[in-house]
């Protein structure tokens, strides 16, 4: 143990101030988020709409990602990380404010669709940011890091959220819509906030880029950079299906929870933190696992490893064997992320570092968008119950496909590595 934060401790020490601005950053941004979007569902259904408007919300944004990523990730590429980042957080959380203020089916649709417009630019730049940021020895454990401050963040987030609207409800003597809107006020002036820190982040590699990137053109792209956008394209195919599994059911976990075991706002919000807990824990190992097994098995052991979990929580009628599931899958399932980051940044040339950051996300976003209406439609037609288990189990499946398929594509990676180092 003593071993294991030592070794921590020494990669923190390590990281330069465009890393920590670009954490600190991080952690008040997901803050923001996690306390918006713990309570947006319940937004909606105080507004007055069925959740079928919520799949089309969800589906909205998730559409608008699919199409800004990939332009988002060139633009990032030939202009600068620091630049891109600060224009889609302005915009994103503008988008925010607006949505906690707009009341109509067409404004729900078109605010959505511009948070997921300019969610992109952010979710596009910081990898690449960091990774040009950090060494490749570093990129394993910073990576790691940085999606477990923000699943730490989000666990902040996500039970200020519930707690706060069940608060104002009971105590200020506020209506639930009330006490829901002024909730999102606070999770969007937070996402304002995190702009401050990404003001000071210095890009000064990122100059000495910009001047090759710029002389790329596309007939130069394919044949220089052929090996990078075949393994651009392979992890596209593995986001694709895990995608069009999360997309079936991470949007709607606090209905899932809300619907099935009838449980209040606040408890919600705490189970949704604990589960970003236990995530940020399991990414904290994760270093540990690839330096014993490999990268590539590291990712697949953990995936398949959260599908019983997430059976469990499928069938379970009982809340506490439903939160347990929940917590093990939501812990196991995304401790592979970051792994999967550094890999990618690892196989792909410098100058296509956004471009490979921008497919693999669009093509996530695209499951989103496209699963979205269907697993609202399928838990309307079958029930609290059924709905839910079919749907989960539709999920399982096709992370099995996705893990498989990641498994064999990419296996021999990890036999180039061990050679390399031998």
């Amino acid at each position: 143990m003593g071993r294991f934060v030592g070794d921590w401790g020494k990669q923190l020490k390590s990281y330069n101030q465009n890393v920590r601005l670009f954490l600190l950053s991080s952690v008040l941004s997901n803050i923001g988020m996690g306390i918006f979007m713990v309570i947006y569902n319940y937004y909606i259904r105080e507004l007055g709409f069925d959740d079928q408007v919520n799949g089309r919300v969800i589906a909205m944004q998730a559409t608008a990602s699919a199409i800004a990523l990939l332009p988002a990730g060139l633009m990032s590429d030939k202009v600068g990380r620091k630049r891109i980042i600060i224009i889609g957080a302005i915009f994103t959380a503008a988008s925010l404010l607006l949505r906690a203020i707009l009341i109509d089916e067409s404004s729900l649709l078109t605010t959505a669709f511009m948070t997921g417009l300019f969610m992109a630019c952010i979710q596009v730049s910081s990898i690449p940011l960091l990774a040009e940021n950090s060494t490749e020895r570093e990129r394993v454990h910073l990576f790691s890091f940085n999606f477990a401050i923000i699943m730490v963040a989000n666990v902040l987030g996500n039970a200020l959220g519930g707690t706060l609207s069940d608060t104002l409800h009971a105590f200020f003597n506020m209506s639930m819509l009330e006490s829901v809107r002024f909730t999102l006020l606070i999770g969007a002036f937070m996402f304002f906030i995190a702009l401050v820190p990404m003001f000071f982040i210095k890009e000064e590699k990122r100059k000495k880029k910009v001047k090759r990137t710029e002389k790329l053109s596309f007939r130069k792209v394919f044949t220089d950079y052929r090996s990078s956008l075949k393994w651009i394209g392979l992890f596209a195919v593995a986001n694709l299906l895990i995608g069009f599994g999360s997309g079936l059911v991470i949007p709607y976990l606090n209905l899932y929870f809300s619907d099935r075991f009838e449980i209040s706002n606040s408890l919600v919000g705490i189970i949704l933190s604990l589960g970003q807990a236990m995530t940020a824990v399991a990414f904290m190992i994760g270093p540990s696992v690839v330096k014993r097994f490999g990268e590539v098995k590291a990712v697949v052991m953990l995936q398949m490893a959260s599908l019983p979990f997430l059976l469990i929580t499928a069938y379970t009628e009982t809340l506490w064997l439903a939160v347990l599931g929940f917590l093990f899958r939501q812990a196991l399932m995304n401790a592979g992320n970051p792994i999967q980051m550094a890999l990618i940044m690892r196989t792909v040339d410098d100058s296509m570092k956004g471009l490979a950051n921008s497919v693999g996300q669009s093509v996530f976003q695209l499951g989103w968008a496209l699963m979205g209406p269907v697993s609202t439609s399928i838990v309307m037609v079958y029930g609290a119950y059924y709905g839910y288990a079919y749907v989960f189990t539709i999920t399982a499946v096709l992370y099995l496909l996705g893990s498989t398929y990641f498994l064999l594509v990419f296996r021999k990676i990890d036999k180039q590595k061990e050679k390399s180092a031998a």
